[in-house]
């Protein structure tokens, strides 16, 4: 089964699959000589003519984005966005699994044998397992990518080839039969540009070969076509020159200038104004072309009309933040000494070559004979051996001169060793995943995720959008002003203050005007599509965060992705050796490991999974380990979590109780029915955020159980929220169902509690002696030793009753009431509940504790919750 989206939707039916498109062989499978979209995947060869394509809408949408993600979870959310783009409807959820059903059946009709369970259910939605070979945007980026690799290194006969078979697979706009809704018109945008990449790099290695005659014609149908590019227009340029056509050559240029003034009020770049004075000048050099593998064109190529492969890349005129990191920077390549070398280290997408790149031109001054850029990826094999890193430096003249070399993705010192003899008065500036160890005399800056102070004020990559111009004030954070501040700032940590995915979020941005920074906050907040948002045009968060990954040793992995089941925030060796199913030792071990990696992050506090690099071991974790390892794992955190928040004593900060009902959600999925409740009694009462979702979960898992001590302590909990949201019948409902299921369980405390909760209800609606009537059992039930909490909450009810009763015989009562609020506050060590009681005992003791005054100012029924109606009044 092979798909085509490179134009019209195209799903053609059979069950092989070839080599990949890595191979070279021409046979089954393979590219071939005539290209992959020329034999395998075009419109009129799919199959034996037959499409299985859908030909409703709606199921091409679903298939398409499907197929833009493919071998990548798509979130249901993201899929629903894209249908109905601007208001869902309320059956959204259904009628999208409706959809799903169906494409299965067309998947299952293509391939009989293999169709239906390519499209699998992963949470948070759905994914689309596809061969290398069987869809034409895999082709076309492995293509690019080698012909990427083949220009920069010189040999432009493969990269012309490469290119050619690459472009060949374009049938039109993606997917341009299917309604597009944001996530396929970003990859539109994002494939759309790597066309034009594609177009032009195959136009440049064509010049190298000598073709200028043959490219003239579609060069004047490209400039025509994109009256701004200015990378056309120079080729237009050089490939006229190159005919004898000089005064041509010329108006082309003074039309690109003309165009670019009028419509933007720019002048053409620095590289287009010195091909100009360059074709002025009559300079023999742009006359000849390189030849098949660039021989004898090291010193043509550095004065090219464009950067070549060496030349060190133009400063990014968006260059934002760092702005102590660039100054250490700096002056650490000023002060090098003759083969010294600066290292710039960290996190994935943390900005390492944005940031050596600026720094080099910052410190041109100090390397008068010049600077030279090499770039060690290699996307489709092993990155360089020193000796092939020297070789591309064989016709760099090194010795006796003061250059900078910088050496960009660095991923071990054998690269750089061998330059070190050569290098004489030379400096090497590296950017590398982990400090390459073993250079003599190393220095490194380390990066992490922008600042705090530097993310909130980061206005002017958000192309205006809080007051202020893309661009401005290079290397200085900008002011976020006006109404937008709070929800920058909140992109900007959903982004984890990582530097790539904040520009990828404003170029989303930037590509969808009628969108608010509110609009993408709200879809940033959901942690399931979140890589899926952070894709835009040529800038792809997850896929860097995966190549961080990829390299990592099989042992690195398969922690990282278990430490997927921790939760949000800080954690050390203990919790990471239960997640790892180590010893305590092992498991700081294979922390440092993943440190070392920069899959983790290692402060004094401890270590922390950086936000988004958290939701790829998520998505990771899903993908790769079988359901029995994740249940055991899942297991052993939990386990690991209540026991420590069971040996804390008083309440658990915010984080922490956050944290547990994030694990009693990870334990309800994986079925383990009593340790959420474990759980979410270990977070207690205090839970604050999602408490209602989280006491939810854990009445069903307390009924799946068969535990009706908690299936009590979970519907008195839903119950005093319900009574706080006002919904006084569905409260008096809960209460009632845990007072009989305490009961039944014989669990006298809960039973006092339940009691306590239907006596406020009988208080709040003013029958004050009814309410006495329940809270008299309660709190004998909540007499005896170890029952504080419900206690206190029995006491407090019963102060409330007094206050109820006017007059200074119930102040006086109230008091006695709170005095013993205040002593069981202290036995929890509850903070809160002591300064409410406290709170309470001076509002009775101040000069307006009775009468109209009061009446007025109304009764503090819990921290921060006021009555102002007074008890024992009915409604």
């Amino acid at each position: 089964m092979r798909f085509g989206i490179l134009g019209p939707l195209e799903v053609a039916g059979g069950t092989g699959c070839g080599t990949g498109p890595g191979t070279d062989d021409g046979g089954p499978g393979g590219l071939g000589a005539d290209g992959l979209g020329a034999d395998r995947l075009g419109a009129d060869r799919l199959g034996a003519g037959a499409s299985y394509a859908p030909q409703a809408a709606k199921l091409r949408v679903v298939l398409g984005t499907l197929l833009v993600r493919a071998n990548e979870v798509v979130s249901s959310q993201s899929l629903i966005d894209e249908l109905w783009p601007e208001a869902p409807p309320r059956t959204a959820t259904t009628t999208l699994q409706v959809y799903v059903s169906h494409l299965r059946k067309t998947l299952r009709r293509a391939d009989p044998e293999n169709g239906r369970e390519s499209l699998v259910t992963r949470r948070p939605g759905y994914l689309l397992r596809v061969g290398p070979d069987a869809l034409d945007t895999m082709a076309f980026e492995d293509l690019s990518r080698r012909g990427h690799q083949a220009l920069r290194a010189a040999d432009f006969a493969s990269a012309a080839e490469l290119h050619r078979r690459a472009l060949a697979l374009w049938r039109g706009p993606l997917l341009s039969d299917t309604p597009h809704g944001p996530l396929l018109d970003s990859a539109a945008v994002r494939l759309g540009e790597a066309r034009t990449t594609v177009l032009d790099e195959r136009i440049r290695a064509e010049l190298q070969l000598g073709l200028h005659r043959e490219l003239v014609a579609e060069l004047q149908e490209l400039v025509a076509e994109h009256p701004m590019h200015e990378e056309f227009h120079a080729h237009l340029m050089v490939a006229l020159y190159r005919c004898g056509r000089q005064a041509e050559a010329l108006r082309v240029f003074a039309v690109l200038r003309r165009t670019l003034v009028e419509e933007l009020g720019i002048e053409p770049g620095p590289a287009s104004r010195r091909l100009q004075r360059r074709i002025l000048e009559g300079d023999p050099d742009l006359s000849a072309a390189a030849g098949p593998r660039g021989d004898g064109s090291a010193g043509r190529a550095g004065r090219g009309w464009s950067p070549a492969p060496g030349a060190l890349p133009p400063a990014d005129p968006d260059f934002t933040g760092r702005s102590a990191e660039l100054a250490e920077l700096v002056q650490l390549l000023r002060t090098a000494s003759a083969g010294g070398a600066v290292a710039v280290t960290g996190l994935p997408g943390t900005g390492k070559t944005a940031l050596a790149v600026e720094a080099a031109h910052r410190a041109a001054d100090a390397f008068p004979d010049g600077q030279v850029f090499l770039d060690l990826r290699s996307p489709t094999g092993p990155p360089p051996t020193g000796p092939e890193v020297l070789g591309r430096l064989a016709r760099t003249p090194l010795t006796g001169r003061r250059m900078l070399l910088v050496l960009d993705h660095v991923t071990s010192e054998t690269q750089v060793r061998p330059l070190l003899p050569l290098a004489g008065g030379c400096a090497l500036l590296l950017t590398a995943g982990r400090v390459p160890a073993g250079l003599p005399g190393l220095r490194s800056v380390v990066l992490g995720p922008w600042r705090s102070e530097e993310s909130r004020r980061l206005a002017g990559l958000f192309g205006g959008r809080a007051g202020t111009p893309a661009g401005t004030a290079r290397s200085v954070p900008v002011s976020v002003p006006g109404p937008d501040a709070g929800a920058l700032a909140e992109i900007a940590e959903l982004c984890g203050r990582l530097p790539l995915a904040v520009r990828a979020a404003a170029a989303q941005l930037a590509a969808r005007p009628h969108w608010s920074p509110a609009t993408l906050a709200d879809r940033l907040r959901d942690e399931g599509g979140r890589l899926d948002a952070l894709r835009t045009g040529d800038v792809d968060v997850r896929a860097r965060l995966v190549e961080a990954y990829a390299a990592a040793p099989d042992a690195q992995r398969r922690a990282f992705r278990l430490l997927a089941l921790l939760p949000p925030g800080r954690f050390g060796a203990r919790q990471a050796a239960a997640a790892l199913d180590l010893a305590e030792p092992r498991a700081a071990a294979a922390l440092d490991a993943l440190a070392d990696e920069r899959l983790l992050a290692v402060d004094r506090d401890g270590c922390h999974l950086p936000e988004l690099l958290r939701l790829l071991a998520v998505e990771r974790l899903a993908e790769e380990e079988p359901p029995e390892v994740r249940r055991a794992a899942a297991g052993r955190v939990c386990r690991a979590y209540a026991a420590a928040a069971a040996a804390r004593p008083g309440p658990l900060p915010d984080a922490d109780a956050l944290g547990l009902v994030r694990l009693a959600r990870t334990a309800y999925e994986a079925g383990l029915w009593a340790l959420t409740v474990r759980l979410t009694d270990a977070a207690g009462g205090w839970v604050q955020e999602g408490a209602e979702a989280a006491y939810s979960v854990a009445l069903e898992a307390a009924v799946r159980c068969a535990d009706r001590s908690a299936q009590a302590r979970m519907e008195r909990s839903l119950g005093d929220l319900a009574w706080q949201y006002r919904r006084l019948d569905r409260a008096r409902e809960l209460f009632a169902g845990a007072l009989a299921h305490a009961r039944e369980a014989g669990d006298e405390e809960e039973a006092g509690r339940a009691l306590v909760g239907l006596a406020e209800l009988r208080l709040d609606a003013g029958a004050a002696a009814e309410a006495a009537a329940l809270l008299e059992p309660a709190l004998a039930a909540l007499s005896a030793p170890g029952r504080a909490r419900g206690r206190y909450e029995a006491s407090r009810a019963r102060a409330l009753l007094a206050l109820a009763q006017d007059g200074p015989q119930g102040r006086e009562t109230a008091r006695i009431w709170f005095g013993e609020c205040l002593e069981l506050a202290g036995s929890l060590r509850d903070h809160r509940l002591e300064v409410y009681a406290r709170r309470s005992l001076r509002a009775l003791s101040g000069p307006e504790a009775g009468g109209e005054g009061a009446a007025r100012r109304g009764v503090e029924i819990r921290p921060g919750l006021w009555r102002i109606r007074p008890a024992g009044v009915r409604a």
